[in-house]
């Protein structure tokens, strides 16, 4: 399915106004997430960038543990784009059926599968254009891929790092997009390992609700407590 569009939050409605982060703060901000997850990686499960893809697309509003558990048995059954592109619709939504969106995904899966076999033969594109022009790929699973894949200095904004950089005076943009252009010229490089660390810090430490201000290494460049999402 398409990436989904930013949902209305109440507290961006209203324009809340979060004090920016000052260039000192940003270095900071940088530092620690570098020092504290140096060896950050993504929490989908794959094997090849065909998996990757796959697991990405389908992450799209949904948790990773829950993909986790959707994708052994989709990988086992369609191991190739070839094997994808030749299922039925109907087969896809069976392996898939406890993923949310799950009929929309299945019909980006095989028609992702079958551009890749037809235009790239049979090979997972690794430029962001390209991956942006198959079915279901958007920016942000076209940057992810890239990340996991190449260490691409790219950053993907989903709803922890959205949060996470509005809380910190990274952005005040009020789209994922802009955010992430947000972000890619105050950080300027590292963008992989930050983006990974974001990701984690948002889902463990900074949650929208009841974050863990106690334990978080941030708490002092801290702007705003508000729940942002995305």
């Amino acid at each position: 399915m398409p990436e989904s569009k930013p949902k209305k939050d109440s507290n961006i409605t209203k324009k809340i106004k979060v004090k920016k982060a000052t260039k000192a703060e940003i270095a900071c901000i940088k530092a620690l997430f570098l020092e504290h997850y140096k060896n950050a990686k993504t929490e989908l499960s794959y094997r090849n960038d065909f998996e990757l893809l796959i697991a990405v697309m389908l992450s799209a509003q949904c948790t990773d543990k829950r993909v986790n558990l959707i994708t052994p048995a989709l990988f086992e059954k369609y191991p190739t784009p070839e094997a994808l592109s030749g299922a039925t619709l109907d087969s896809i939504k069976e392996c898939i059926k406890t993923c949310s969106f799950f009929n929309n995904k299945a019909e980006n899966l095989k028609a992702m599968a079958k551009e890749v076999c037809e235009r790239f033969g049979g090979e997972i594109p690794l430029e962001r254009e390209a991956l942006k022009s198959l079915p279901g790929v958007g920016q942000k699973t076209a940057n992810v891929v890239l990340i996991e894949s190449k260490e691409a200095n790219f950053i993907a904004v989903d709803t922890h790092v959205f949060r996470v950089s509005h809380r910190l005076g990274l952005s005040s943009a009020s789209t994922p997009l802009a955010t992430e252009e947000d972000l890619t010229r105050i950080f300027k490089d590292n963008l992989a390992t930050l983006h990974q660390a974001m990701v984690l810090f948002g889902r463990y430490t900074c949650k929208a609700v009841n974050p863990k201000c106690t334990e978080c290494f941030l708490s002092h460049l801290c702007k705003s407590k508000t729940t942002y999402r995305c």
